[in-house]
């Protein structure tokens, strides 16, 4: 298992500032493009709208969603379309998922976590894998979230853990904060616990 940082407290620009230093510095040392992968929901959208205004070669970055309702990218529920909305406009590519989707080595994985220890679409119910032998899987969550009752498309543990480095965003939430640690700790079997088990990058959570 990697070494997790813990910050507390942060605000939106404070976690835009640590993913502007970051892709600032994967651009400044590689040439052509940059892939990273990133969470929906409500929690990374405020950080986003932050950091497309800031001065970054948005031409060579790629955007990955970790994971998607099954849905038309005109619904509401489709983080795809969303992000397509804040990140095109300001110069970089959103690739959307498909079961038949390659996901390159990232140069970060940001992931957000559900109280029930979830992340991407890998819900306890899915059983997720560290070896599991696909990339992208069609899941559906047991019980379905009664505010996005939609089958998902994600990422699995193998495509998330293939990057140079790992974020979590746990969006100030002090039940998350408790799950996550116990998890770092080996004390339960969710989701991101097999995951956090499996990393070897550096983990850094804004909590």
């Amino acid at each position: 298992m990697a070494q997790v940082t813990y910050i507390h407290g942060a605000a939106a620009g404070e976690i835009a500032d640590w993913l502007e230093a970051h892709l600032s510095a994967v651009l400044s040392r590689r040439e052509g493009r940059v892939a990273l992968t990133i969470p929906g929901g409500s929690t990374p959208f405020p950080i986003l709208a932050d950091l497309v205004t800031r001065d970054l070669d948005w031409s060579r970055l790629d955007f990955w969603p970790n994971d998607d309702r099954i849905v038309p990218e005109d619904h509401e529920a489709s983080n795809t379309g969303k992000m397509r909305a804040l990140l095109e406009p300001a110069g970089a590519k959103v690739v959307g998922l498909t079961e038949e989707s390659e996901p390159p080595h990232f140069a970060l994985t940001w992931l957000g976590m559900g109280p029930d220890g979830h992340t991407a679409s890998l819900f306890p119910n899915t059983d997720p894998q560290a070896d599991d032998a696909m990339q992208v899987r069609r899941l559906t969550p047991d019980p379905l979230p009664a505010h996005a009752p939609f089958d998902r498309i994600t990422f699995t543990m193998p495509a998330l853990l293939k990057s140079d480095a790992v974020l979590f965003t746990l969006g100030g939430s002090e039940e998350k904060l408790g799950v996550f640690e116990a998890a770092e700790r080996g004390e339960n079997d969710l989701p991101v616990a097999r995951l956090l088990a499996a990393s070897h990058q550096p983990v850094t959570v804004f909590s």
